[in-house]
């Protein structure tokens, strides 16, 4: 069973960027598509990005597009989200999850491992 640890989040104002990472251990990363869902608070759990498992296909929400971009280094068994152009919009736990798939997965149902998550704050 694969573990994920996610780090990198933190405080960051209005307009600022961050990068978010995802430790992977006990399974060679390459046997699993990625993503990244965030919760923000009081809502449910969304999609904000998802990756292949060889970074050849790569998805994100309409919110996101063109500020975060999704990879993956397979070798150091990491993913990463790096977030720029940051609005109060972003605010939420963020959550790294492997898919059940080395395909593309852009739906909660297939991804059956998950970190525990990252604060990202935004301050206006």
């Amino acid at each position: 069973q694969i573990q994920l640890v996610e780090s990198g989040g933190g405080l960051v104002q209005t307009g600022g960027s961050l990068r978010l990472s995802c430790a992977a251990s006990g399974r060679p990363l390459k046997n699993y598509a990625m993503a990244w869902f965030r919760q923000p608070p009081g809502k449910g759990r969304e999609i904000v990005s998802a990756i292949d498992w060889i970074a050849t296909e790569t998805y994100y929400d309409e919110s996101v597009k063109g500020r975060f971009t999704i990879s993956r280094d397979n070798d150091e068994n990491m993913v990463y989200l790096q977030m720029n152009a940051i609005i109060p919009e972003d605010t939420a736990t963020y959550y790294c999850a492997a898919s059940g798939t080395a395909t593309l997965a852009t739906t909660m149902s297939w991804y059956h491992y998950w970190g525990k998550g990252t604060q990202v704050t935004v301050s206006a």
